[in-house]
C-alpha cells in the first residue's frame, strides 16, 4: 500500500472567477503544494538541503492528466491527498483526489523527475536517491 498524505486547503474569493467557481490555474498551484508537501511529511528535506547533499533541486512536473467533475467555490475546505503510485529510474507517477467532504472534485495523474542542475544551465533527469524513495515507501 502506498502512503498518502492530504494536503488541505481553503478557498478564497481571489481563488474564484466571475461565476464564483474556482479558476482552473489554482487547483494545478494547490496540487503542486501538495506534491511538495507530500515530500516534507515523508521526512524528505527541502530542496534547498537535497541540492546541497544530493545534487536534486527538485521534482519538475512532465506530464499531466486530470478530470474535473464538480466545481468548488469560495468557503471550500478541499483535502488533496497525494501518492505515489509508480516509482521509476528517475521518474515517479503522483496521483491526487481532490474532495470536498464526500464529493469528488477532481482527479490527477503527473509524471515528474528527479531533476539536478546542468552545467551551463537547464535540468536534467537523475535516478531517484534511494534515500528518498526509501522514505516514500
Amino acid at each position: 500500500m502506498n502512503p498518502e498524505v492530504t494536503y488541505t486547503v481553503r478557498v478564497e474569493f481571489g481563488d474564484c472567477d466571475p461565476a464564483g467557481i474556482v479558476w482552473f490555474p489554482n487547483f494545478f498551484r494547490w496540487i503542486d503544494a501538495a506534491s511538495r508537501h507530500f515530500f516534507a511529511e515523508r521526512g524528505v528535506p527541502r530542496w534547498e538541503e537535497t541540492a546541497r547533499t544530493l545534487g536534486v533541486i527538485g521534482t519538475p512536473l512532465v506530464d499531466t492528466h486530470t478530470r474535473f467533475v464538480k466545481s468548488a467555490s469560495y468557503g471550500d475546505t478541499l483535502q488533496i491527498a497525494a501518492a505515489i503510485r509508480e516509482w521509476r529510474e528517475k521518474s515517479f507517477v503522483q496521483t491526487y483526489r481532490v474532495t470536498r467532504g464526500e464529493d469528488l472534485i477532481l482527479e490527477c495523474e503527473e509524471v515528474r523527475i528527479f531533476a539536478a542542475a546542468r552545467e551551463g544551465g537547464g535540468i536534467r533527469a537523475v535516478p531517484i536517491p534511494p534515500e528518498i524513495r526509501r522514505l516514500c515507501e
